[in-house]
């Protein structure tokens, strides 16, 4: 039987180190207000917000050199890529490809994922298919972004801004026989688009009329409408409901019980959310991986990062069994549970 196997992780995030005190230079803020809401006490951010060298695609290279490199494997080895970003380089093409050309892949597949917060989950579990189905061999899965370029720093959009970084992780997933190799256990993906406005950047979206907005009366369009939007009280409501029920939906697949897991690692998006569900299922520090702390919320790289990291720490070690969790922006959410 062909199991999905992490061969190697990676993870990359720029120089620039973002304090709350930073912040707090830009808005209506201060260093313990944005502790108290989110836990985060700096982030990342490229150190020119429009910087055309260090983009969305860049990071997931740098990303995805190590985690190649981390896998004993080259470019040349690779043979799909599934790409996570709400942040992509261009409006369109995706990322994925550019960041073929970087790497010097062969004329691969390259996939890219919109599902936000929740886009690594759903990109392991697309890559995780391709391996069993016996359709690729090694793919290359990434989580990027390169959100400080389209931030509101003023006061009205504080409530978002202070909680975005950016950052890029990657794992490489293998097709394994080896009865002693991990393998993916179960996933799960779920969406509730009715909530989509909960949670949203309206522009430049097709729904919104922006070419003659923008054209005819371009002082008329505000921030709210361009910057991102978030309903926080609703967002975290729905994320406390969800989480659980994504993680005892794994657990119950595989035939295993919180108490069997060695890691559990949350999406980081608010380290409110990853301590209330901490709290539910009674489990210790040892066995919950938050870097929130440091990074901030990077969407779809929050979950590589902080699995390359947990790896990096000697936290997870080869037979461990880990659940990664997500809940984000559609509304949509899911997990995935395997044996690293």
């Amino acid at each position: 039987m062909i199991k999905s196997t992490i061969k190697g992780v990676g993870f990359y995030v720029p120089d620039n180190v973002v304090t709350n005190d930073d912040l707090a230079k830009l808005m209506t803020t201060n260093d313990e207000w944005i502790t108290e809401r989110t836990g985060i006490k700096e982030r990342r951010h490229r150190k020119n917000r429009n910087d055309a060298q260090e983009t969305t695609a860049y990071l997931a290279f740098k990303a995805s050199e190590k985690a190649i490199h981390n896998a004993g494997l080259t470019s040349k080895d690779i043979d799909f890529i599934v790409f996570a970003t709400l942040s992509p380089d261009y409006y369109f093409p995706g990322s994925g490809v550019l960041l073929q050309d970087m790497l010097g892949c062969d004329t691969i597949g390259a996939l890219d994922v919109r599902n936000q917060c929740s886009g690594f989950v759903y990109s392991m579990s697309v890559a995780n298919a391709f391996i069993k189905s016996g359709t690729y061999k090694n793919i290359l899965v990434v989580g990027a972004e390169v959100h400080s370029f389209g931030l509101d720093f003023s006061d009205e959009g504080r409530g978002v801004s202070v909680i975005f970084g950016d950052g890029a992780g990657a794992v490489v997933l293998s097709a394994s026989e080896d009865e002693n190799s991990g393998d993916i256990l179960a996933v799960n993906m779920h969406s509730e688009g009715k909530y989509a406005d909960e949670l949203c950047t309206q522009f430049p979206g097709s729904k919104f009329g922006w070419s003659d907005r923008m054209r005819k009366e371009p002082e008329n369009v505000t921030n709210k409408e361009v910057y991102p939007i978030m309903n926080g009280n609703f967002v975290f409501k729905h994320a406390v409901t969800r989480f659980p029920e994504t993680m005892m939906e794994a657990l119950n697949k595989a035939g295993k019980t919180v108490e069997d897991l060695d890691m559990f690692i949350p999406h980081q998006a608010n380290l409110r959310i990853a301590q209330f569900v901490q709290d539910k299922f009674g489990l210790p520090n040892e066995k919950v991986f938050n870097n929130i702390q440091k990074y901030g919320n990077t969407t779809a790289a929050s979950i590589p990062i902080a699995l390359s990291e947990a790896i990096e720490q000697g936290k997870i070690k080869r037979g461990d069994l880990v659940l990664l969790s997500a809940f984000g922006s559609g509304f949509t959410w899911g997990s995935v549970l395997f044996e690293y």
